[in-house]
């Protein structure tokens, strides 16, 4: 029997399932080439996943951690929207693996009972942190008071989630997408960096 304490290798599985799914779809999943990509073989993967469903659970909840990392942080709720926002066009330029693997969950969860109510799940964990995150900005006078924080953040969660649909995954699209949410939202404008050899005059 496998060694519990080894989250390694469970991470390595989640990473093998998650780069099927970004190239090959779930049509192309198959437990045993996941597996045997690891170097384990079927019964191992079991001892850490007895279903593929808990397999998918898996990738799903690394593919959202990925987006998640981009909320939080230090700083005023407008920094950290902003930072968010920063975080998905990084994640569009530099893993676009990432819009893939979430384009396959979004279109297999319109028809899987099971995986629906988990990204449901994640999407109202996601919603709510960026209704917090409105709210803060409101009072910290960000973002404009009569904005509806809630419906934004529906707002907000919808239109990244269209930008993963295959063919609109492409990094100046989402560029674009997030520019009118921005501008939406009624975030101020940036600050322009103060040019070199100017400091301090």
């Amino acid at each position: 029997m496998p060694e519990p304490e080894a989250p390694s290798r469970r991470e390595a599985l989640i990473s093998a399932a998650y780069e099927v799914l970004a190239t090959r779809g779930f049509e192309g999943l198959r437990t045993r080439e996941v597996a045997a990509a690891v170097g384990v073989n079927i019964a191992t993967l079991h001892y850490y996943f007895p279903h593929k469903e808990d397999l998918i659970r898996g990738v799903v909840a690394y593919a959202m951690g990925r987006f998640r990392g981009t909320l939080g942080g230090a700083g005023s709720a407008e920094d950290q929207l902003r930072a968010h926002f920063r975080g998905v066009r990084r994640l569009s330029r530099d893993e676009p693996e990432l819009f893939a693997v979430m384009a396959e969950l979004a279109i297999r969860g319109a028809r899987d009972t099971s995986l629906h109510e988990i990204i449901g799940d994640t999407d109202q964990a996601w919603r709510a942190m960026l209704r917090t995150l409105l709210r803060r900005a409101q009072s910290e006078g960000a973002v404009p008071a009569g904005l509806d924080a809630d419906g934004m953040a529906g707002v907000i969660v919808s239109a990244l989630k269209g930008t993963f649909m295959p063919p609109v995954t492409q990094p100046e699209v989402v560029e674009r997408t997030i520019r009118q949410l921005e501008a939406l939202v009624g975030l101020r404008a940036a600050p322009s960096p103060t040019p070199r050899g100017h400091a301090g005059r």
